[in-house]
């Protein structure tokens, strides 16, 4: 059973930067709000390596 998108954010919130990476790059069949509600809770900081994780490089 697919996980509920509330639960999907409860996880990334308390997960480490490397697991956030994870669930971002992992998760499917979010909406493109629901992906946005999410780099809500993503440290600014280190968004060049959620780029470099999603373009695969």
């Amino acid at each position: 059973m697919e996980k509920k998108f509330e639960e999907i954010k409860e996880e990334f919130i308390n997960a480490s930067l490397d697991e956030k990476i994870r669930i971002y790059t992992t998760t499917q069949g979010l909406t493109v709000e629901q992906f946005k509600e999410l780099l809500a809770y993503f440290p600014i900081k280190h968004l060049d390596r959620l780029e470099e994780a999603v373009n695969g490089i």
